[in-house]
């Protein structure tokens, strides 16, 4: 009677099972690694833009507004430190006087303006959201404003005393972004 040779099984063995195991372990650790940080760095170009256009908008209506509380709204009366028209406010009196964020009506009216999250308000003072769902949620709005004559960059006031009255404010507006990256947009607006 002829031997019969019995067939191998097919398969891997438990060796073979756990050193793929820890190859592909290792592959996907390092494909991960490549992955996910672009990943995370793929929205912040989204939450760049969006800084960006909520900075911009809050400057645009910034500039729109009157130089100071004691300008003339009505345009043709003369421009406020030119006689026989009270000056302008002084500089340690800029912010608001009296208002609430939906009737700032000058410039200086945004000095020390914080809001974060649901607390941003557009012009009107109402909270920015679409289809109930806050859209700036996780940023923050810091907005200074100061005399700069000399265009410097720097507070007049801390040069020429506190109570300095100057023909220029330099509005600076930044955006922080849920992520901790500001971003900044600053403008002058004159008394004209």
């Amino acid at each position: 009677m002829p031997v019969k040779h019995l067939k191998k099984a097919g398969g891997f063995t438990l060796m073979e099972l756990v050193l793929g195991i820890v190859v592909f372990a290792i592959a996907m650790s390092l494909f991960l690694s490549l992955i996910v940080p672009q990943a995370r760095q793929s929205a912040d170009p989204i939450l760049q833009v969006r800084a960006s256009e909520l900075a911009q908008s809050l400057m645009s209506e910034i500039v729109s507004k009157s130089f100071d509380e004691n300008s003339s709204r009505g345009g043709g009366t003369g421009r406020c430190n030119e006689a026989p028209n009270p000056d302008c406010t002084a500089s340690n009196a800029l912010g608001p006087d009296g208002e609430t964020r939906g009737t700032y009506n000058d410039v200086d009216d945004y000095d020390g303006l914080n809001q974060s999250g649901a607390a941003i308000q557009n012009s009107s003072g109402s909270t920015i959201s679409l289809n109930g769902r806050n859209l700036y949620e996780g940023f923050l709005v810091n907005i200074i404003v100061f005399y700069d004559d000399d265009m410097d960059g720097l507070d007049d006031a801390l040069s020429r005393g506190l109570a300095y009255i100057g023909n220029n404010k330099l509005i600076h507006v930044t955006v922080t972004t849920p992520t901790g990256e500001a971003i900044a947009f600053s403008s002058y607006r004159s008394n004209y």
